[in-house]
């Protein structure tokens, strides 16, 4: 029997875990949350009665943060967090067992552990909010990006593929007049050879623009996928990389413009090969869903930088040595899956690499 005093003291323990847990929640850095998880488990931990010999633990998806145990087994009052109605985890705070049992608890205490996970549940979904606006404005604003780089790459490759022409067939016929001399020959290949490469970026551009027609139907891709890939043989075979791919024997439909399909394999291929270090696998995995389809692309390279994820698939923008690369690339492949509707997204690879995963949905 809890003498008054006795009673006293663990209200006021009570009382005082619940302001600290609220103080940290309202101080909370959103981008430092586990720093607060950790001193809400510290706060449950001295709130209890026998806090000596108190155990808390604290899960969710995200986080796994507990205190020192203080034996093997244990009997435990547990509340569960809950974010948008759902249940994503839960606070277990407990005694070693056989030595106390749950008599051992107050009623009180199952009120507060309820009341920390409801205060924590409504700060998880804060933050989950947050992340989602901020989601959501990057998409806005690369979005805006995209439509008015696409209106004057638009024009500018209009007006660069006329001079092009025209220096590639002066230059072939400039060399048909200097057949007999070796170094201009030399040079008039440079000529061309750069203004091939010209010329391709400008292609780059027209995608990137969407000003190349779009001829949608619906076909197998499985052909596809392995007919553009194995255009990269040799290339796998310079850089000493393997690349498998991984589908099913049927055929997969699906309404697509192949010439586009083709160039968005093709693009992030190239990069995955770029990435990888020697003796390393690329694997392209082809998944047929119920709704939608699904390719997935991932290499064991060096992978993405939290700082160039921002900026990836913006145009222009590569991380490649001049020359390497134009930029255009994966905001081609960008601009290619959102004309179908469909979705492009990274993340690592373990313990290694980045995987980009494309879903079309299925029409």
């Amino acid at each position: 029997m809890h003498t008054a005093e006795q009673k006293l003291k663990e209200r006021i323990k009570e009382l005082t875990c619940l302001y600290e847990v609220t103080s940290l929640i309202v101080n909370c850095d959103y981008d430092n949350v586990k720093t607060a998880l950790k001193g809400i488990v510290q706060c449950l931990e001295r709130a209890w009665q026998f806090d000596e010999e108190t155990y808390v633990s604290l899960r969710t998806s995200v986080y796994n943060i507990k205190t020192a145990e203080k034996g093997e087994d244990y009997v435990f009052l547990e509340s569960p967090i809950t974010i948008f109605n759902k249940p994503k985890g839960s606070i277990k705070v407990g005694y070693p067992a056989p030595k106390y049992t749950l008599a051992d608890f107050l009623e009180e205490e199952q009120q507060l552990l309820d009341n920390v996970c409801l205060e924590l549940g409504n700060l998880l979904e804060r933050k989950e909010i947050r992340e989602n606006e901020a989601r959501i404005r990057r998409q806005v604003e690369q979005s805006d990006r995209l439509r008015i780089l696409g209106e004057i790459t638009a024009g500018i490759a209009h007006e660069l593929n006329t001079p092009l022409a025209n220096i590639l067939g002066f230059t072939e016929l400039l060399k048909d007049r200097v057949q007999q001399d070796a170094q201009a020959l030399r040079d008039l290949d440079k000529i061309i050879t750069n203004t091939i490469f010209s010329r391709e970026v400008v292609k780059k551009l027209m995608f990137f623009a969407c000003e190349m027609p779009q001829e949608k139907e619906t076909v197998d891709i499985v052909p596809i996928i392995e007919d553009a890939i194995a255009l990269m043989r040799t290339t796998f075979r310079q850089s000493e990389v393997a690349c498998e791919l991984v589908t099913t024997k049927r055929p997969i439909p699906l309404r697509i413009d192949k010439i586009q399909l083709t160039q968005v394999v093709f693009n992030l291929v190239v990069n995955a090969v770029y990435f990888s270090p020697p003796k390393s696998t690329i694997m392209v995995n082809l998944m047929d869903k119920k709704d939608k389809v699904i390719l997935e692309i991932t290499d064991e390279g060096s992978g993405i930088s939290k700082e160039t994820a921002q900026h990836i698939f913006d145009p222009f923008y590569t991380t490649k040595p001049i020359r390497e690369g134009s930029g255009l690339g994966l905001s081609v492949v960008h601009g290619i899956v959102q004309s179908h509707q469909g979705r492009i997204y990274h993340e690592p690879n373990k313990p290694a690499g980045t995987i980009f995963t494309i879903e079309f949905p299925k029409k």
